[in-house]
């Protein structure tokens, strides 16, 4: 997962360097977010994950995946080709992720929530770790591209020492017929909303809170300080996610998925809506609101799959699951190109404050979600 944000943790480097427009680095991560969409869709369409062993899938896709990502280092960072080569590493992605979420569930024994918050978690510190590298790194924004191909090379060897477990069977097949049920059917539409809100803040943080602590450390730091101070709060920040994904999956699975859902998007919304007001503040401070964010933002995310997958049908699973996923990925296309329109028209103190409807929208359905009857169905009746 070091690859998703691969590029866009260089981007205040290559901004620096190559004076790239707001819409260039908005690129970097929706081509990502693009290929993915596309990748998932047609992994689903034609059964891949069901057809072919996981840990050959998972290890071929991280292989093609660290190559693409290499291969920006072949051309300058202003080329077309780069959105290319993110493209075709979103597209891969379709072959780790939802992959890795597959085979972690053959294990799962009436703990589903903990399992796939634990899974999620790891993908999180994974996505994390570019800016980790950018900071070991310096200021060669090379090394870091270099380091996550390195790092999915391994992963993706690695992944064949893992076993399968019990729980194995075939995902349903997607049935593109029956795609509208997921507006029809109320409990599945007030899942999905839910799922949107929460999309329509996470990557749009992930992909900017870097370039935000960045330039807020500036105001304060000396430039060198702030730059290496800036790229150790932004993995801190993306690696906490880890955590809340874990205690996230603890709690729903003992105290009901739609509690933790409103819980967890009532915090980060907060988050969203007032962490531009500690903008060029103490930099300990703008920290503690952004981890808050980090652990808070997807605490929840593997519970909306979850949920899904109880509230479907079993002929309905498989698409189901499909289509919210490709819907949550579309949807962050759109917050991620208008971040840097809100910087240019509301400044840093602001820019994050549209995110926080997102959340709004998400709490608001999943607590329709709650009282509806068919709630009953999720976390073994825990709602």
């Amino acid at each position: 997962m070091a690859l998703w944000f691969s590029a866009s943790a260089v981007l205040p480097a290559l901004t620096a360097e190559f004076h790239l427009s707001g819409f260039t680095q908005s690129l970097f991560t929706s081509s990502v977010q693009a290929g993915f969409v596309v990748g998932s869709l047609t992994s689903a369409v034609l059964g891949l994950a069901d057809r072919l062993d996981p840990r050959r899938f998972f290890m071929v896709s991280a292989l093609i995946a660290a190559a693409a990502n290499l291969a920006i280092l072949a051309v300058e960072p202003t080329s077309a080709w780069v959105p290319v080569f993110r493209f075709i590493t979103g597209a891969c992605m379709a072959g780790i992720y939802p992959v890795g979420m597959k085979l972690a569930s053959t294990w799962a024994r009436g703990d589903m929530g903990l399992v796939v918050g634990l899974l999620v978690g790891a993908l999180t510190l994974g996505t994390a770790a570019p800016h980790l590298f950018n900071a070991l790194g310096g200021i060669d924004w090379r090394f870091t591209l270099v380091a996550a191909s390195v790092s999915a090379v391994v992963a993706g060897l690695a992944i064949n020492l893992a076993g399968i477990g019990p729980n194995v069977h075939a995902a349903p097949p997607f049935r593109p017929a029956f795609v509208l049920w997921a507006w029809k059917i109320k409990p599945l539409r007030l899942a999905n909303l839910g799922y949107l809100g929460h999309m329509w803040e996470l990557y749009a943080m992930w992909a900017w809170v870097g370039i935000f602590l960045h330039a807020s450390f500036a105001q304060t730091l000396a430039p060198e300080t702030a730059a290496f101070a800036a790229k150790l709060a932004a993995f801190a920040t993306v690696a906490i996610g880890g955590v809340g994904c874990l205690a996230g999956g603890i709690f729903a699975d003992r105290l009901g998925r739609t509690t933790l859902t409103m819980l967890a998007m009532a915090i980060s919304g907060t988050c969203a809506a007032t962490v531009g007001l500690f903008f060029d503040g103490a930099p300990w401070l703008v920290t503690a609101v952004c981890l808050l964010w980090g652990f808070s933002i997807v605490a929840d995310s593997p519970q909306f799959s979850a949920s899904v997958a109880e509230l479907s049908d079993r002929f309905l699973v498989g698409t189901m699951l499909t289509l919210q996923t490709s819907l949550g990925f579309t949807l962050t296309l759109v917050t991620i190109h208008l971040m840097p329109l809100w910087i240019e028209w509301l400044g840093w103190r602001y820019a994050f404050a549209p995110l926080a409807i997102g959340p709004a929208l998400g709490v608001w359905a999943m607590a329709r979600l709650r009282a509806h009857p068919e709630a009953t169905r999720l976390a073994g009746g825990k709602r």
